[in-house]
């Protein structure tokens, strides 16, 4: 499966603000019994659950960059570290969080990473998580092969005019074709 590959999702799930919220604290109880003492937020979007959960675990978190993107468009083949992985994570057991699980190269890029730094355990999380992920996270709250739009991916500020996210466009577009065909 390749990644940004809208075509091949079976179905459109909305998430709503409150739904990410059940979400988020879903995930929360799932990896409670690892008792991570780091969570590894991956930037952008996946900062949003990993700092729900570094809260409610009462843990300490740390943002990363580790992205294909730049300037909120896909640019490169495979995930690049922009914002590295701090040395605090020797010793510890760390959690990986992004929101999405596709092609599961960025959360594999990150465990890699942090395990070469001396992380003591490291897990992969996600909220959501495609069947085709390869590998799968170790913990995800909801696997689904659906389009998913993110509540903070529906709408982009476009000189002044708030607008559906282009991306988004091309997904719903790539499922209207994949329901004709």
């Amino acid at each position: 499966m390749k990644s940004y590959d809208y075509a091949q999702r079976v179905g459109i799930r909305h998430i709503s603000w409150d739904d990410f919220a059940s979400l988020a604290r879903k995930l929360t109880e799932l990896l409670e019994p690892y008792q991570p003492q780091i969570i590894l937020g991956i930037a952008r979007a996946g900062l949003f659950p990993a700092t729900l959960v570094a809260c409610s675990l009462r843990c300490e978190f740390f943002p990363i960059r580790l992205t294909r993107r730049m300037n909120d468009r896909v640019v490169y083949d495979r995930p690049q570290l922009k914002t590295p992985i701090p040395p605090d994570v020797a010793g510890k057991v760390v959690v990986v969080i992004d929101e999405i699980a596709d092609s599961g190269a960025t959360l594999t890029m990150a465990a890699e990473t942090a395990r070469r730094l001396g992380a003591l355990k490291v897990v992969t999380a996600s909220l959501v998580s495609h069947s085709w992920a390869e590998p799968a996270p170790q913990v995800a709250s909801l696997v689904s092969d659906e389009f998913i739009i993110f509540p903070w991916d529906e709408q982009v500020l476009d000189r002044g005019r708030w607008v559906t996210h282009p991306e988004i466009k091309v997904g719903l577009k790539a499922q209207t074709r994949s329901k004709v065909n």
